[in-house]
């Protein structure tokens, strides 16, 4: 089987971190993000990778050679020219993606979920239509596009409907799909959306399913929902692997849900959880204390530091007394000076913070 990663341009959303790093390199609970995806396809039997990307190529290719082997995968990458939306890469990459009929699956790289990818694929070929998309349930259906079934058939999608005012239903896309190799056909080579012009004609042929995700499910683009997702990650790791986090015997764990690179050095009368990653050779003080938080590889939090809601990126420091909340974002070798307090800050890389920040602002 083969797959399409759709992993795009600049990462803006995720600014500071994506400065210094492609989004698909920036560590989610320690592995780049593009990593949990290639290992899930790998092991649902996927043989065929490709990449679409118009930033930074050159940056992923060793990563991803890495990975390649770890997995047993075969990744390509398909640079585009100008940025050609969701629709538009399947097109560039029509030679690699037809050359046999087992159908595709397609995935934005920001999605973080348990990828259900056996299931899928068997549920895929059972119905017989030609694309699947992976929908998943939302509290505010308001704020998204919402999928509608058909009334006769099940998980057939009879329409989508943009931001609804009143309630037509709670599911919607999950930006995972699984489609067969004559969908490609129908797409121009264009920059050009599969939401909102390939799926509608597919809609209209009555050959596109809805496949319902358990679990949980985050688009982590953002710094927000970087650290949501986090959590939610975290959560399911305590249910289906506890012994990937660290063990809550540790006299510093606070509340479970954390997860630390055995490189990584802890003080005494620490305080760190619930819902924590730290990355490889971080050294963090004495009387710490850290929760709901991410901190990048090589960095260090100095003695009494608190740190809440926040990602501190690689190689930073954070001072003595220093006090970080309100999703704050420290961009690569930044230094928060001691006894400085920072909400909200999006600090860009090889800054040096000596005055407080009390507002939520870009700090350049």
């Amino acid at each position: 089987m083969k797959a399409l990663i759709l992993v795009g341009g600049y990462g803006t959303r995720l600014r500071p971190l994506t400065l210094s790093v492609p989004k698909p390199l920036v560590e989610f609970a320690n592995k780049p993000m593009i990593f949990h995806q290639v290992k899930a396809l790998a092991e649902a039997g996927v043989t065929d990778i490709v990449l679409a990307v118009n930033y930074k190529p050159e940056v992923m290719v060793g990563a991803l050679r890495e990975y390649e082997k770890e997995c047993g995968v075969n990744i390509t990458f398909s640079v585009e020219e100008e940025p050609l939306g969701t629709a538009g890469p399947l097109k560039l990459a029509e030679s690699v993606l037809t050359k046999n009929d087992e159908p595709i699956f397609v995935l934005n790289s920001d999605v973080i979920c348990d990828y259900p990818f056996k299931d899928l694929a068997a549920f895929h070929k059972a119905h017989g239509a030609e694309a699947t998309i992976v929908a998943t349930k939302v509290d505010e259906p308001s704020k998204y596009g919402v999928i509608v079934h058909d009334r006769d058939i099940p998980n057939l999608i009879d329409r989508f409907v943009e931001k609804p005012v009143e309630f037509v239903g709670n599911r919607i896309n999950a930006g995972i799909y699984i489609i067969n190799p004559s969908v490609i056909s129908l797409i121009e080579m264009r920059p050009t959306s599969i939401e909102k012009e390939t799926f509608p004609l597919l809609v209209e042929k009555k050959q596109l399913y809805s496949y319902d995700l358990e679990g949980y499910w985050m688009d982590v683009g953002q710094p927000k929902d970087f650290l949501s997702g986090t959590c939610l990650y975290l959560s399911s790791l305590a249910k289906k692997e506890r012994s990937a986090l660290t063990p809550t015997s540790e006299p510093f764990i606070n509340g479970g849900n954390v997860l630390i690179d055995p490189t990584a050095k802890v003080g005494k009368d620490c305080k760190i959880g619930p819902n924590v990653v730290i990355g490889p050779n971080c050294v963090i003080g004495d009387g710490v204390r850290i929760q709901r938080s991410v901190i990048l590889k090589n960095s260090n939090i100095k003695d009494h530091a608190w740190v809440k809601s926040t990602i501190v990126g690689w190689n930073s420091t954070v001072g003595k007394w220093a006090r970080l909340e309100g999703v704050t974002v420290l961009g690569e070798d930044v230094t928060v000076k001691d006894e400085i307090y920072v909400n909200g800050g999006k600090v860009l890389p090889h800054k040096s913070i000596s005055a407080n920040v009390d507002t939520p602002q870009i700090i350049m």
